[in-house]
């Protein structure tokens, strides 16, 4: 293993090399090993106004936010306020959807490890009042159920929207009001914005994003989302280094640098415990805790999560067992790429882990007949249609909709081929990641029922 030093001076020599090799406007990032901190960035915040990136400049942390919340919830159990495996009607009466008999049982547990079962990708915009959580939820009434409560993983944002909600219900108080008095304060974090009106008073970056494949990256053209999707992501930046304050936290038992007891002790631990497998990704955790994301090697376990707004990127990797915490934000760009060059470099060289290698298609790929895939697999925010040509080559064509059709181009079908079991993977990378395509179940006609992409997206 290397000193905390020498990987400060790597990555303060190889960053703007590596922004350039990833087409990345900007990044920062912290490391936290054994209690010390080193930070730093580089890059700009804006390609508009060319701001440089320091170490205290602000990014989203998108659905690493979902590690916050889950805090705040929590620590609602730890208080007794709140049992994981009661219905989360118990506190939450108005909660509804599709299938009443689903909505009678789901826990907080449930929604916690994203094993809920209902349609997650729900990103209405409810307004910017302290009763846009309260509304979104009202909204989920219409909210299809995509199988049994518990019955496997199924990414769900609108989750933490409903667990955001029950904190704001319980605590008799705003989410944002919540996180800063329950966490923020608690820790002592400087450098945190929970919208865009706090984010204004610091050195913000500001996403960029690509209008069609081939052009370069520019500045998008909004910066906040909607408040209703806040508890999920929408909203919530800071600085790298009060990052991996948080982090240090969930890693020294919740206990915050200055002694403070932000979780009961234990609570940490089974919230980083594993809960639920889930379907090869490879980006994402092979297996899912009480929000955190989890990556199993034989090495040492990994944990943490991923984050996404528009144009904005965060990653979180945890390795308890060496008291490592990584943090890495980034404003558009190969993310990806650079994560994994960047992070995984870092985790190597203060560990005895690496991260899981990224998936990338087989050289020679198997034919598959693709009668058990063919079809159309809908969720509220997207089509996927899979077809299968004269060649016996595989193709999948991805329609946004929504507010995504306004903001994605429609691309040309990719091209999928066969990886392993019951999955299929993209011949052309996107952003340095070929995901694994799985296709689950069964329709009772032969066909898969779900396209699992880390959500379970169901056959029309």
């Amino acid at each position: 293993m290397t000193d905390l030093n020498d990987t400060k001076t790597w990555l303060d020599e190889q960053l703007p090399a590596l922004l350039e090799k990833h087409d990345v406007p900007a990044a920062a990032w912290a490391v936290l090993k054994d209690g010390a901190v080193v930070d730093g960035a580089a890059g700009v915040l804006s390609k508009a106004t060319g701001v440089e990136a320091t170490a205290d400049s602000v990014f989203q942390i998108g659905s690493i936010t979902k590690l916050w919340t889950s805090t705040l919830v929590m620590q609602l159990v730890d208080e007794g306020l709140v049992d994981l495996d009661e219905p989360v009607r118990t506190y939450l009466p108005e909660f509804r959807i599709v299938d009443e008999a689903a909505a009678a049982v789901i826990t907080t547990r449930q929604l916690l490890n994203h094993t809920a079962g209902f349609e997650g990708d729900i990103f209405t915009d409810t307004g910017t009042g302290d009763d846009a959580l309260e509304k979104f939820v009202a909204l989920l009434a219409d909210v299809p159920q995509l199988f049994e409560p518990g019955e496997q993983f199924s990414y769900n944002n609108a989750g933490f929207c409903v667990l955001g909600r029950l904190v704001e219900v319980v605590r008799s108080t705003t989410y944002d009001a919540a996180l800063r008095e329950h966490v923020v304060a608690p820790l002592g974090l400087t450098h945190v914005a929970t919208g865009p009106y706090e984010a204004i008073m610091f050195r913000a970056a500001v996403g960029h994003i690509q209008s069609e494949p081939d052009s370069g990256y520019e500045p998008a053209p909004i910066w906040a989302m909607a408040r209703s999707n806040a508890p999920a992501g929408s909203m919530l930046a800071m600085r790298p280094r009060d990052l991996l304050a948080f982090a240090r936290m969930h890693l020294e038992d919740g206990r915050a640098q200055d002694g403070t007891q932000v979780l009961a002790p234990g609570t940490a631990a089974a919230m980083q415990a594993r809960a639920v497998d889930v379907p090869y990704t490879g980006i994402m955790g092979s297996s899912w805790g009480l929000g955190f994301e989890r990556f199993d090697v034989a090495e040492g376990d990994i944990v943490g999560h991923d984050g996404s707004t528009l144009g904005q990127n965060g990653f979180l990797r945890m390795v308890p067992e060496a008291g490592l915490a990584v943090a890495l934000l980034v404003n558009g760009g190969d993310v990806v790429s650079l994560y994994h060059e960047l992070v995984g470099r870092v985790v190597d060289e203060l560990s005895d882990t690496q991260l899981p290698e990224l998936p990338t298609p087989p050289a020679d790929p198997e034919r598959v007949d693709a009668g058990r895939y063919v079809g159309t697999y809908s969720a509220d925010v997207v089509d996927l249609v899979v077809t299968q040509d004269d060649d016996g080559r595989i193709w999948m064509d991805t329609i946004y909709k929504g507010m995504f059709a306004d903001l994605e181009e429609h691309q040309p079908p990719q091209e999928l081929v066969h990886f392993r079991d019951d999955s299929l993977i993209p011949l052309q990378g996107e952003h340095g990641m070929h995901m694994p395509h799985w296709f689950l179940g069964d329709d009772g006609e032969g066909h898969a029922q779900y396209l699992h992409i880390g959500r379970a997206i169901r056959r029309a």
